[in-house]
C-alpha cells in the first residue's frame, strides 16, 4: 500500500468539465474515478418531484464521458446520489442512461444498484425502539408522518459501494450518499488512513472548487499516501493554494474541524496544508474518530400544495421610510380581503420577502430594518390547488399593488412589477418532514442491490 490516486470528475454530475482535464487525468492512471450527482442544498424539490438536478441532456453528457474515461482505464466509476435527491427512480433513470451510452459506444461492465430508499417499517420500528434522534431544525415526527412521506432517503457511507465493488462492479450508480463516501470507500476499503482518507474527500467531492481561480466546474486529482495526500487541479490554468484548499476544507461545516459521516467524525483541527508548487498541495495531519453507534441521516419529504408568486420593487423614499409598518398593514389587508373574495374559505400560506430589509435571513437578521434606495418584495402562497394558489395571488396582488402609503393623498400604485402576468405559477413543492439519524447494526442493512451485465 504506497499510494492511491483518484480522479473527481466535477463537484455535480451535469455541472460539466473540460474533457482536455478528464483525459489528462486518465493519462495519471487513476485508480478509481468519483462523481457525486446530487444535493439537498437547494431545498427539498429534488427529493419530492424526482427531477433533475441538472438538465438531462447535460447530465448524459458528463455520464458519457466518465463512463468511457473508465472504461479507458479500466478502473470503478462510483457516482452518489443520482438523479439529484438520490431516489431510487433516480437511479434508475441514470442506469437508463448509462445502458443507453454503452450501446452506443460499444461499452461492457458490470454495473451495480444501490437503493437507498428505505423501507418505512423499518424506519418506523426504529422509531418505536427510541433509535432515531433529531437533527437541528427536524421537525417532529410519528410513525404516520414516516410512511407517508413522499420520498424517504437514507443517505449512504462508505460500505454499500464497498460491498458492490466485491461482487464484482465496475460502475456503481448508488442513490443518496454522503458526498465524501464516494471518494472514501475504495482507500477504506484499501486500508488507508481514515483521517487523511476522509479529508481527502471532503476536499474532492466539489471537484475544481478547492481552486485558487476557479472559473466554473471541473476535474481534480488526489495522490493519497499513508502519512497524507496532494491535490491538485487538471486544468493547468487552474491552482491551488493552501488557503483554497482549507479553505474548502471549511466549505458547509456546522464546525469548522469537525465534520461527521456514518461511521464517526473527521477531525482536521492539527491538519497542515502545504504548498509544494504554485498548483500543488499537500495535506497531513488530520483525524478521524470511529463513533461506537453507526448512524445514518434520514431525509424525508411531504407535499405541501402548489404554489404562486409575484414580484415587486419599491423605490419611493417615503414608503420606504415605513416598510415594516407598510408592509404589516398590508398583510393584514390582504388577510380581510381573502376572508370574503371567496365562496368557501381556501387555507393557504402567505409569506412576504423584503430583499433589501431582512429578505435572507428574516426573524435572524442582526441588523434588522431598512438600508438603501430600493426594495424587492417577493409574495409566495402556497394552496392546495394550482387553481387555488393563484386565485388567492391574484387577490393578493390587487392589494398589494395599491395598498395605501400614509403621507401620499389619493390612489397609488406602490409597486414596480418586472412582469406580465404579475402572477407566475410554480407549480408543486414540498417541504422537508424528516431530518434524524437513524442507528442502525449493519450499515448495509436500509439498502437494496441489483447487479447486472450491460454491453
Amino acid at each position: 500500500m504506497s499510494e492511491l490516486r483518484y480522479l473527481a470528475a466535477t463537484g455535480s454530475l451535469g455541472a460539466g468539465f473540460k474533457e482536455s482535464s478528464l483525459w489528462a487525468g486518465v493519462e495519471r492512471r487513476p485508480d478509481f474515478i468519483g462523481c457525486d450527482a446530487g444535493s439537498t442544498d437547494g431545498g427539498p424539490y429534488s427529493l419530492g418531484a424526482g427531477g433533475w438536478l441538472h438538465s438531462p441532456e447535460a447530465t448524459r453528457r458528463d455520464l458519457r464521458f466518465c463512463l468511457l474515461a473508465a472504461r479507458r482505464a479500466g478502473v470503478p466509476l462510483l457516482i452518489g446520489s443520482c438523479g439529484g435527491g438520490g431516489t431510487d427512480e433516480g437511479v434508475d433513470r441514470l442506469a437508463a442512461m448509462a445502458r443507453e451510452i454503452a450501446r452506443e459506444e460499444g461499452l461492457s461492465f458490470r454495473l451495480a444498484r444501490i437503493y437507498a430508499e428505505p423501507d418505512r417499517e423499518a424506519v418506523v420500528r426504529a422509531h418505536a425502539a427510541g433509535r432515531l434522534r433529531p437533527l437541528v431544525g427536524a421537525p417532529e415526527i410519528s410513525a404516520d408522518s414516516i410512511r407517508h412521506s413522499a420520498r424517504l432517503v437514507a443517505m449512504m457511507g462508505t460500505e454499500p459501494f464497498a460491498h458492490a465493488l466485491e461482487q464484482g462492479a465496475d460502475v456503481v450508480l448508488a442513490g443518496r450518499a454522503s458526498d465524501a463516501s464516494i471518494y472514501s470507500a475504495i482507500p477504506e476499503w484499501r486500508g488507508f488512513d481514515r483521517g487523511l482518507t476522509w479529508h481527502a474527500a471532503k476536499i474532492m467531492e466539489c471537484g475544481s472548487a478547492a481552486t485558487a481561480n476557479r472559473r466554473g466546474q471541473d476535474c481534480m486529482f488526489c495522490t493519497l499516501d499513508a502519512s497524507g495526500f496532494v491535490i491538485e487541479a487538471l486544468d493547468p490554468e487552474l491552482r491551488c493554494t493552501p488557503v483554497s484548499v482549507a479553505a474548502h476544507t471549511l466549505y458547509e461545516n456546522g464546525d469548522p474541524f469537525h465534520l461527521i459521516e456514518p461511521s464517526g467524525t473527521l477531525d482536521t483541527t492539527e491538519a497542515r496544508f502545504e504548498a509544494l508548487d504554485d498548483r500543488r498541495v499537500r495535506v497531513t495531519g488530520s483525524r478521524f474518530k470511529v463513533s461506537p453507534v453507526y448512524t445514518l441521516k434520514l431525509e424525508g419529504v411531504e407535499f405541501a400544495g402548489y404554489a404562486s408568486l409575484m414580484l415587486g420593487s419599491v423605490r419611493d423614499p417615503v414608503l420606504l421610510g415605513q416598510l415594516d409598518s407598510w408592509l404589516a398593514g398590508m398583510r393584514h389587508q390582504i388577510e380581510a380581503r381573502l376572508q370574503v373574495a371567496f365562496d368557501k374559505p381556501i387555507p393557504y400560506q402567505l409569506s412576504i420577502r423584503a430583499y433589501g430589509a431582512s429578505g435572507t435571513l428574516g426573524a435572524i437578521e442582526p441588523t434588522p430594518g431598512f438600508e438603501g434606495h430600493e426594495a424587492l418584495l417577493l409574495f409566495d402562497v402556497v394552496a392546495p390547488t394550482q387553481a387555488a394558489a393563484s386565485a388567492i395571488m391574484k387577490a393578493v396582488n390587487h392589494v398589494a399593488l395599491h395598498f395605501p402609503v400614509p403621507d401620499w393623498t389619493g390612489s397609488i400604485t406602490g409597486l414596480a412589477q418586472p412582469y406580465s402576468p404579475q402572477v407566475l405559477d410554480r407549480g408543486p413543492v414540498w417541504r422537508f418532514n424528516i431530518n434524524h439519524a437513524i442507528e442502525v447494526d449493519d450499515p448495509l442493512e436500509l439498502y437494496r442491490f441489483k447487479f447486472e451485465e450491460v454491453s
